[in-house]
C-alpha cells in the first residue's frame, strides 16, 4: 500500500521532469548563445572604441579627464550587453513557461533607451562643463589665478548641475521635485537680475527722468 502510494506520486514527477528536461535545456541553450553574443558586441564595441582613440582625441582637447572617456566607453558597452542578455532572456523565459516575468523584462528593455539617452547628455554635460570652464579660466586670466580659478569651478558646478537634474528627468527620476526646482532657480535668477538691473541702473534712470523734466518744463 505504501509503495503504491510513493510510486502514485514519484512517477507524475518522473514523467514530467522528464517532459521538462528538453524545454530546459532548450532555454539554456538560448541563454548561453545571448550571453555568447552580448559579450562579443561588447568586445568590439570596446575594440572600435580603441581604434577610434576617443581618450586620445578629448585629451587633447582637455574636455575630459584621463580616464574618464574610457569609464563612459565601458558604461556605453555594458548597457549594449544586458540590452542583448535581456533580449536572449525573454524567448528563454517563454520557453521556459514562465510568461509572466516576460513583462518586467520587457519593461526594462523600453526604459534602456532612456538610460543611453541619459548616458549621452551625462557626457556632453561633463564635457561641456570642462571646456567651458577653461575658455572662462583664460578669458579672465588677467584678473588674477584666483578668481580665474574661482569663476571657472563655479562655471563647472552650475553645468553639472543643470546636467545631473536634466540626467535625472530622463531617468523619470522624482520629474515634479526637478521641474518645481528648475522653476525656483529660474524664477531666483530672474528675480537676481532684476535686483540687480534696478539697484544698479537707478541712478541713471534718477538722472533720465530729470533730464526729461527739465526739457518738458
Amino acid at each position: 500500500m505504501l509503495i503504491d502510494t510513493v510510486n502514485s506520486i514519484v512517477q507524475p514527477f518522473w514523467k514530467s521532469f522528464v517532459t521538462f528536461l528538453p524545454v530546459l535545456f532548450g532555454g539554456l541553450l538560448i541563454l548561453i548563445i545571448g550571453l555568447v553574443v552580448a559579450n562579443l558586441l561588447k568586445s568590439i564595441l570596446i575594440t572600435l572604441f580603441s581604434f577610434l582613440k576617443l581618450e586620445r582625441l578629448f585629451q587633447s582637447t582637455k574636455a575630459i579627464e584621463k580616464g574618464e572617456v574610457k569609464l563612459w566607453e565601458d558604461v556605453i558597452a555594458e548597457i549594449v550587453r544586458w540590452t542583448v542578455i535581456i533580449l536572449f532572456l525573454i524567448p528563454t523565459l517563454q520557453v521556459w513557461g514562465l510568461s509572466e516575468a516576460t513583462t518586467v523584462l520587457n519593461q526594462i528593455l523600453f526604459y534602456i533607451p532612456n538610460v543611453v539617452i541619459a548616458v549621452v547628455i551625462g557626457f556632453v554635460g561633463l564635457v561641456s562643463s570642462n571646456l567651458l570652464a577653461n575658455v572662462v579660466k583664460r578669458t579672465i586670466k588677467t584678473l588674477g589665478s584666483t578668481t580665474a580659478n574661482t569663476l571657472a569651478v563655479f562655471t563647472k558646478s552650475v553645468i553639472v548641475f543643470f546636467t545631473i537634474l536634466v540626467v535625472l528627468n530622463q531617468l523619470g527620476v522624482a520629474q515634479d521635485i526637478i521641474r518645481i526646482l528648475l522653476t525656483g532657480i529660474i524664477g531666483m535668477l530672474a528675480l537676481a537680475g532684476g535686483l540687480a538691473f534696478g539697484l544698479g541702473g537707478k541712478d541713471i534712470a534718477r538722472d533720465l527722468l530729470s533730464e526729461l523734466t527739465k526739457k518738458v518744463k
